[in-house]
């Protein structure tokens, strides 16, 4: 079928409407344009116009028929982008709040919410991946048609389901949204990882058909722009997707589902940096729909939040398909030599020969961590950032996993001209290579950002691996999370405590979270998981309350250290980084900035309510070639930080060679 061309445009002809544009870059206000056809062709679409001494796609986000602004400073636009609209007055509400959440302009707001494909019409580079071969629907144990009654007695409002790994929560999602599609309401069900979107929507394409969209990064924009339409149409009434789907423009919006909502995958890493999590909850709000949080882990102020009554909670306690929880067994590893301890090693060759398979997990990719001279201590590190250079064996490069810089290794150390040198620590490149040439005629495979470059890698090796044609996966945080393979009977955390010493107040959350969900990937409907961590601080609390599964000691501990320190759930924060390529401008405007909150400047911020911490140099004092300060600003609730900042931006813009970087309830400090 031929596509709809966009309305053209003539400068020549007089204006038949007006147009104001928001425009997806830090602008104050949006800007006003004539254009010579009809207001309803131009309401909720994209339309190119000039922009100082350059043109620019905009958002149309109101129409006038008659001039609102001096007409000697009005411009035509140049063209229309989309022939058909885009999002409606329901999209751009849910806009308007996330620019004001997020301190955002409109447009930058709108650039995050819609797909960015740029021409109609443009080819999608492959296809969508086949779901249609999936499980069908489980019978649900008492505790999960509780939960599911629980869910659907109530029309609007929160729910969590707290429940361990294999406890059957994707299942009452999935049969919460088949309810709601009956009743005539849409979905969207939310993941944290494309690894998982490929399970959820197997099972969904068996239940619902050709009803799902699915919405994630690794979708070309053309596809990205086919789906949308897709759910503008009403032809999919069901999205599942990852963070971004959060936006999908269903009709009739009757349930949102957040699966494992303790990652942090579900708070944008750019401006604007929103938190699904917090969208879906003003979503379902002021849509009047349910929404449902899932997790074994669940986020400290999620946990919080249930214990203080904010939030329903349905506790699920046994595994739907059988079988036990594995068993835990945490190895010293300060007398073991290589990667892999004995034991670990022994189990590993047990469900070899048992004709089960094994997981192993490493939360550091590459071969090796970094380089070292043993003559005079040099490590190498990036000449943009304050990291070390990851060696990846494969390409024999050095690598930076934060700018992306690359150098070929040293023979010599580049400090002292020393041969001895050498590499340490390891990634899960290294540990495949020492499990490779110890098992020889063993069937090993890779998850990690780099063996998942090329397109439909990561699919296929999770199809090899399900079909059993693996006999061990390695991998990062791809295989820590709601996969299910039941044929796991060995689960191994190669280094378990690598994230507890960074400085960061969740450093402990993390840790925790991923041995307890990294541990659920064994003995899924089975009784003879194993689970080994390895780690060289046996004795760590959180080492030791993550083996034993004890969840409710661990949030305990945790929430009365963070009552102590004053950090959420019992504040809200606010992280303001500052960062240039001169450290002294970098320095100086911090310094500024803080001067202002303490009185010494015209925006000074009255009372005790907010807290300044800081300026001091980010954990990661570089990164791309940019030196990073930072302030924390602190309060108990969301207006007195919002008032704060709004005092202490009124009238002051940093430097030209300071870039601000804004990010509301931030999730990691680094």
């Amino acid at each position: 079928m031929k596509k709809k061309p966009a309305p053209e445009i003539s400068a020549e002809q007089t204006p038949a409407c007006y147009v104001k544009l928001a425009f997806p870059l830090p602008l104050s206000e949006g800007y006003w344009y004539s254009a010579s056809v009809e207001a309803s062709l131009l309401e909720g679409r994209r339309v190119e116009a000039p922009l100082g001494k350059r043109k620019a796609v905009g958002f149309v986000v109101e129409t006038a028929c008659e001039c609102p602004i001096d007409p000697e400073l009005i411009k035509p636009i140049r063209r229309v982008v989309d022939a058909e609209a885009l999002y409606g007055a329901e999209t751009l509400a849910l806009a308007s709040w996330v620019s004001s959440m997020y301190f955002s302009s409109l447009g930058e707001a709108l650039g995050a919410m819609l797909p960015t494909a740029r021409r109609e019409g443009a080819g999608a580079s492959g296809e969508l991946e086949d779901f249609r071969i999936g499980d069908r629907a489980l019978d649900l144990g008492p505790e999960q048609a509780d939960a599911l009654e629980g869910i659907l007695g109530s029309e609007a409002g929160s729910t969590y389901l707290f429940g361990a790994t294999g406890t059957g929560k994707t299942e009452v999602f999935l049969q919460a949204a088949e309810k709601t599609l009956e009743a005539g309401g849409s979905v969207i069900y939310l993941v944290p990882e494309i690894a998982l979107t490929g399970q959820v929507v197997r099972q969904a394409r068996r239940r619902f058909g050709e009803t799902c969209a699915v919405i994630h990064s690794r979708l070309s924009p053309s596809q990205k722009l086919a789906e949308w339409r897709r759910i503008l149409k009403g032809e999919a009434s069901m999205v599942i997707g990852v963070r971004s789907a959060i936006f999908a423009p269903v009709k009739n919006l009757g349930l949102i589902v957040i699966d494992e909502e303790h990652e942090g995958s579900y708070k944008s890493g750019s401006h604007p940096r929103y938190h699904a999590r917090q969208v879906a909850m003003r979503r379902a709000s002021a849509e009047k729909a349910r929404l449902i949080l899932g997790s074994a882990t669940p986020s400290v102020e999620a946990f919080h939040a249930c214990r203080a009554g904010a939030m329903k909670q349905a506790l699920l306690t046994n595994r739907l398909g059988g079988g036990a929880f594995p068993s835990v067994e945490i190895v010293d590893m300060s007398g073991e030599k290589g990667t892999i301890s004995k034991a670990l090693a022994a189990a590993l060759e047990a469900t070899k020969q048992a004709g089960r398979q094994s997981i192993l997990f490493l939360n550091r990719r590459g071969f090796s961590h970094f380089f070292s001279c043993s003559t005079c201590g040099a490590e190498l590190r990036c000449r943009h950032c304050s990291v070390s250079l990851t060696w990846h064996k494969e390409k024999n490069q050095l690598v930076c996993h934060y700018c992306g810089y690359r150098a070929s290794p040293p023979q010599a150390c580049p400090e002292c001209g020393s041969l001895d040198v050498g590499w340490k620590g390891f990634g899960t490149e290294r540990v495949e290579e020492e499990l490779a040439a110890r098992w020889p005629s063993w069937r090993i495979g890779r998850l990690d950002a780099d063996s998942t470059e090329a397109r439909g890698s990561l699919e296929k090796t999770l199809a090899s691996f399900g079909k059993g044609e693996l006999d061990l996966l390695v991998g990062t945080q791809m295989v820590a999370k709601g996969l299910n393979f039941p044929g796991v009977a060995t689960v191994g955390l190669v280094m378990a405590d690598s994230g507890l010493n960074l400085p960061d107040f969740r450093a402990s959350e993390r840790v925790f979270s991923l041995i307890v969900q990294v541990a659920g990937r064994a003995g899924r409907n089975d009784s003879g998981g194993t689970v080994f961590i390895q780690t060289f601080r046996p004795g760590h609390p959180v080492i030791r309350l993550a083996a034993s599964r004890d969840l409710e000691t661990f949030y305990a501990q945790e929430l009365a250290v963070r009552e102590e320190l004053g950090f959420p759930p019992f504040s809200r924060l606010a992280r303001i980084v500052f960062r240039s390529r001169e450290r002294d401008d970098c320095i100086h405007a911090s310094r500024e900035f803080a001067g202002r909150f303490h009185g010494r400047g015209r925006a000074a911020v009255p009372g005790s309510a907010v807290d300044l911490l800081g300026p001091a140099e980010c954990p990661l004092a570089m990164v791309a070639g940019t030196h990073r300060w930072q302030i924390l600003l602190r309060a108990k609730c969301l207006p007195e930080l919002r008032r704060a900042l709004l005092g202490l931006f009124e009238g002051w813009k940093p430097p030209r060679s300071v870039r601000l970087e804004l990010d509301i309830d931030p999730v990691q400090l680094l």
